[in-house]
């Protein structure tokens, strides 16, 4: 039974076209130009918010990147209730609605219940489900109903293929607006590594492939009461992932990871995004040179 399931499943790929997810004037997947999904883990305030998004648009329209802004209105999944959690559902859209009105470019955040999904998607260009919601059905569903791009981070705990049932999900409900990111796989206790065929798996379901670098590299729990990382790896990791063929970065990145409210050891230093952004582009010129 299971290798006439596994022979079905390979049969099913090999039918399968690359297909294309298109976030306002950007497309993703089938080849098209790698696009970076950047901001702060969580919004600070609505002057650091903005501030983090011009800078960042900056450096990409200046390095030729698609861009997109990611932030989290509410961090709800945090190692101490006294950790900071961002300005809430309601001001956290409002600050991301002037980011996207202002700046014009596509917003991206997470959403955590069912009840947060619509008035987010009258906001997000992309609803994001975060990891640890991967499997929640309800809350996939209710994403998916709204029609937008659902972006699904691939759970710690989940094998690569098992995102298969993910995508399923979404697409019973006639949404093919997915996106699937990578985002490590736990290893014992507090550390994160990441299988690169991974992407390779989740690419097989046709849907574009994002890669979560700065995730990638944190150390959930570490420092006890908050989470540590190690982002001297977030460069080398994100040229791994671009030659892998992933179709999108995901980058957290602030301007001073050292005092950041969410994620600072993982994250990358805003004056580090440029030359990040070269070396990364360099192997992706390489990649379709071959």
């Amino acid at each position: 039974m299971e290798k006439a399931n596994r022979k079905r499943s390979i049969e099913r790929v090999k039918t399968m076209k690359n297909k294309i997810v298109k976030v306002g004037k950007i497309t993703i997947g089938a080849g098209n130009p790698l696009v970076l999904m950047a901001g702060p883990c969580v919004i600070e305030s609505r002057e650091s918010a903005l501030e983090h998004a011009k800078n960042i648009k900056e450096i990409a329209d200046k390095m030729e990147i698609p861009f997109i802004f990611k932030s989290s209105y509410d961090k709800a999944n945090r190692s101490s209730k006294e950790s900071f959690r961002g300005p809430g559902l309601e001001k956290g859209l409002e600050i991301l609605k002037t980011i996207r009105d202002e700046l014009g470019v596509p917003v991206v955040s997470d959403v955590h219940c069912t009840s947060e999904v619509s008035p987010a998607a009258e906001i997000l260009d992309i609803i994001q489900i975060p990891a640890f919601l991967c499997r929640q059905t309800d809350l996939l569903l209710a994403a998916a109903a709204t029609g937008k791009v659902v972006n699904v981070k691939k759970g710690q705990f989940m094998s690569p293929k098992e995102m298969d049932n993910v995508v399923s999900k979404i697409v019973s409900s006639g949404n093919e607006n997915i996106l699937l990111t990578e985002r490590g796989t736990t290893f014992g206790y507090n550390m994160l590594i990441n299988d690169f065929r991974g992407m390779v798996i989740m690419g097989e379901t046709g849907y574009p492939v994002v890669y979560d670098a700065t995730h990638s590299v944190q150390m959930p729990g570490g420092k006890g009461t908050v989470s540590d990382g190690e982002s001297r790896y977030v460069l080398p990791l994100s040229k791994a992932a671009v030659a892998v063929g992933c179709d999108a970065l995901f980058i957290e990145v602030h301007e001073d990871p050292d005092i950041a409210k969410s994620d600072g050891p993982n994250m990358l230093k805003l004056s580090d995004l440029e030359n990040f952004l070269k070396e990364v582009k360099k192997v992706e010129k390489a990649v379709r040179e071959l």
